[in-house]
């Protein structure tokens, strides 16, 4: 009997075969938010009407069928990077929230840290580009600039009554042209700098709307 061939098999090292760890809900995940992130990039990039499920799963290095897993048509991934438009203010409102400020100082604070997300944030930069583009997408996109409009007239509010702001403001009247003077400045500076002056212009619309309204310097 030949012991040979058992003797070289029970020295043979055993070989480990790499197990990937990762939840397959976690790898979902993150698989979705990359779709995100890439159909943010093209939508800000190109408009709505341009962009393909299979251009996003280029960009994505992913299967069209990746894609189609996580968003059923270019209307439902449309509509998925709105919302997380929308999910990028609450946090900035939060965080100047906790800060030991003036209302007035918290008002700015707000607005300075939208115009930041504006000029550098894609998928901020995504999402108002596609609420231009709403009557091109067949499907219920949330309402844009109410929440806006309600979030800036509490904190005029605020500041009218630690009179930081003369004493005749209408908070939801100076909410609403802000947020109109805002849009508009965005837009504008999108179209002819790529956003490259954004908060050049955004300084400006600041400083001339708010001129008439501080009481204190």
């Amino acid at each position: 009997m030949d012991h040979s061939n058992t003797a070289t098999e029970a020295k043979r090292p055993s070989i480990s075969v790499p197990v990937d760890k990762e939840p397959k809900q976690e790898r979902s995940r993150r698989t979705k938010q990359l779709i995100l992130d890439v159909a943010a990039a093209v939508f800000a990039e190109e408009g709505y009407p341009a962009v393909s499920l299979q251009a996003v799963a280029e960009r994505a290095s992913l299967t069209k069928g990746a894609v189609y897993f996580h968003f059923g048509n270019k209307e439902a991934l449309a509509t998925a990077v709105v919302q997380e438009h929308y999910n990028r203010w609450q946090p900035i409102v939060e965080r100047v929230r906790t800060q030991r400020v003036s209302p007035l100082e918290r008002l700015l604070a707000v607005m300075d840290g939208t115009a930041e997300a504006f000029a550098s944030d894609r998928m901020v930069q995504a999402g108002a580009r596609l609420q231009i583009e709403r009557s091109l997408i067949a499907a219920n996109l949330p309402r844009p600039f109410v929440g806006w409009e309600a979030t800036l007239a509490e904190l005029i509010e605020d500041a009218r009554e630690a009179g930081q702001l003369r004493a005749d403001t209408d908070p939801a009247a100076l909410a609403r042209v802000i947020v109109s003077a805002f849009f508009g400045m965005q837009h504008i500076s999108d179209v002819l700098s790529g956003r490259a002056d954004l908060m050049q212009r955004y300084a400006e619309m600041r400083d001339v709307l708010f001129k008439g309204f501080i009481t204190t310097p």
